[in-house]
């Protein structure tokens, strides 16, 4: 069973990209994140087409969320239960008897802002949720564009981006917090090669120069991860014409 995330940067613009990743992945689920589109643009037809159900949650102009399934998900939900947020950045959805969370987290602008303080409530809202959601189903994973680097190999100037978002300590407790509900961080099961990154900046020549970070993760609660085969960093989407400035994450489950 194959579980994807990819941060696409605007799905209007990235739409036949996404499809062509779709056909030769074949993922089992897919989860999108800022795909910029109202609800009532969303290309449900062209994935279904393609042989993907799909669910989303949209706003204009900003976030924006999706599951694609081979199967259609069920018990499928929108936004954290309980949280005031006008912003579309959660879907999740039960997926052949996995629990699938896809998550944007807010990025924070800095630390000295109002949107940084959004931030880490938005993250403790997760967290509260997610340790409820283990509890009623323990095979879970959270996937998504976390906007947090976890460690310093994580970045590749940690000198430089010392104490800024993305890589200040409130947010990397933050991501520590999801882990102590039971989760691991499906990428560092396995040896991996150094500089791995999944996001560049278009600007600086930053991805020819391989100077990203790794802030697209897959988290896999306790219960599945025996079952984790493998978890890949796809960088060849971030070599396309007009690519997004992520790269898919992918891992591989054999249930």
């Amino acid at each position: 069973m194959k579980l994807a995330t990819w941060n696409v940067n605007s799905l209007g613009v990235r739409l036949p990209q996404v499809l062509a990743w779709l056909a030769l992945h074949q993922p089992e689920a897919l989860c999108l994140q800022e795909t910029k589109l109202t609800d009532d643009k969303f290309p449900h037809a062209e994935f279904s087409a393609a042989g993907y159900a799909a669910q989303w949650f949209g706003q204009k102009t900003y976030n924006g969320v999706a599951l694609l399934t081979r199967a259609p998900a069920s018990d499928v939900l929108k936004n954290i239960p309980g949280l005031d947020d006008p912003q579309a950045r959660v879907i999740a959805g039960t997926v052949q008897g996995v629990r699938v969370i896809g998550a944007y987290v807010p990025n924070g602008q800095s630390v000295d802002s109002d949107k940084f303080v959004y931030k880490l409530r938005w993250l403790d809202a997760l967290r509260a949720w997610v340790a409820q959601q283990v509890t009623l189903h323990p095979r879970l994973v959270l996937v998504g564009d976390f906007n947090i680097a976890p460690e310093d190999r994580d970045v590749f100037d940690p000198v430089a981006w010392a104490g800024q978002v993305l890589c200040t300590p409130q947010e990397r407790a933050h991501f520590q917090g999801l882990i102590d509900t039971g989760l691991h961080d499906a990428f560092r099961l396995f040896e991996q090669p150094a500089k791995s990154w999944s996001w560049w900046d278009y600007r600086m020549l930053a991805f020819r120069k391989n100077q990203g970070l790794r802030i697209d993760h897959i988290l896999v609660s306790d219960a599945l991860r025996a079952s984790v085969a493998s978890c890949v960093i796809d960088k060849l989407p971030r070599k396309n014409e007009r690519p997004s400035d992520h790269a898919p994450v992918w891992v591989e489950l054999t249930l």
